[in-house]
């Protein structure tokens, strides 16, 4: 796997060259390839190759799409797909070059039936400091608006470049979000019952990051802030690779299929309220560690010293960041809709929480 180091573009052309790639399909969106810099990035180095380019059309990654993706890499037959853009992008590619051999694809998804197999190289140059697919071995894809998850060692793209030039263009509302599913992710990571000792170093040393750069990212963007938070996703999809995520995660989905709601912003609702039951039912948690210790890192790491601390500290950060926390300003009727929501929830996610969940308790927790 690639360190950690900052990347250039000279950097990129180095590995072109010297990898010895041909054929080169890039796949990426087609605002955010030309507003993050990703094109000049490019220009002059795919010269001499054989390149072909797709720009996806949908916001939320769905079968449909994934299809038209699957249907080119095998006609195109590249030796190396280069993934440059958000989450979103990096999960297309990363399904997309492992599920080739599909034959019934959406029937596969939905049953978790799929056969996973490499198809090429894939490089991931993430465009936003968020999720951190590009280190991580499972991707997300949305079935007539229902999410599943596509998961396996050969999804983890081969190499990744860190350039923070790319993630420094994006706009505050897309650093808002991708930001905060970042430290949403480091926090689920670290009380995950499937945490350990690994994990918790990731989960930590990326919490450290964001809570330090978050908000400079967002108002006063510069190179070292944006490297900062670009290392803190980073090391929240280390941490997850190993641990997942839990309740916030798993609740998030519907938000984003059914309401729009781009994803670190659909976790953000959830996450105070879930951390609360989590604390308040620590002698009822099914961890291989103390979840009350893991809380105090939290608290340290946030400089609080009790959990209502923590909670109005995650509350003024997603202020600032302005993510909106209220249901009803986002025009979701949550009462009126609860059943449809719940309906599309990750049950696999849930039962990572650390404290077991039914569903009167995830109704008590989403209304509250």
């Amino acid at each position: 796997m690639s360190n950690l180091s900052f990347s250039k573009k000279d950097d990129l052309n180095k590995f072109l060259k010297e990898e010895k790639f041909n054929k080169i399909l890039v796949i990426s969106g087609a605002k955010s390839f030309n507003s993050s810099g990703a094109k000049k990035l490019f220009e002059g180095i795919l010269d001499n190759k054989t390149v072909e380019f797709y720009f996806k059309k949908f916001a939320v990654p769905n079968h449909i799409e994934l299809k038209d993706i699957i249907t080119l890499i095998k006609k195109f037959s590249p030796d190396l797909i280069i993934a440059v853009g958000g989450g979103s992008v990096l999960d297309y590619a990363k399904i997309a070059n492992t599920l080739t051999e599909s034959t019934n694809l959406e029937d596969e998804l939905i049953n978790s039936t799929y056969k996973i197999k490499k198809f090429t190289k894939l490089l991931a140059i993430p465009t936003t400091a968020g999720s951190g697919a590009e280190v991580t071995s499972n991707a997300v894809i949305y079935v007539d608006k229902v999410k599943y998850s596509v998961e396996g060692e050969q999804l983890r793209p081969d190499n990744f470049f860190l350039i923070p030039e790319l993630v420094l263009a994006g706009s505050n509302k897309i650093k808002s979000s991708a930001g905060f599913d970042a430290i949403a992710q480091a926090i689920e990571s670290l009380i995950s019952r499937r945490s350990n000792e690994k994990s918790k170093v990731f989960a930590e040393k990326s919490l450290k990051l964001s809570f330090n750069y978050f908000l400079d990212y967002l108002n006063k963007p510069n190179y070292e802030n944006t490297s900062a938070m670009c290392l803190a996703a980073n090391l929240s999809g280390e941490a997850i690779s190993i641990s997942k995520t839990t309740a916030p995660h798993a609740v998030s989905y519907p938000f984003t299929a059914l309401y729009n709601i781009s994803h670190g912003h659909a976790v953000s609702l959830t996450l105070n309220k879930f951390l609360k039951f989590n604390y308040k039912n620590l002698a009822s948690a099914k961890c291989d560690f103390d979840l009350n210790e893991r809380f105090k890192i939290l608290f340290d790491i946030t400089k609080v010293s009790n959990f209502e601390a923590l909670d109005q500290h995650l509350t003024k950060l997603k202020d600032n960041a302005k993510l909106e926390n209220n249901f009803e300003k986002l025009g979701i009727d949550i009462n009126k809709n609860y059943s449809k929501i719940i309906s599309s929830v990750n049950p696999k996610r849930l039962a990572n929480n650390p404290v077991d969940l039914n569903l009167e308790d995830l109704k008590k927790i989403i209304q509250s």
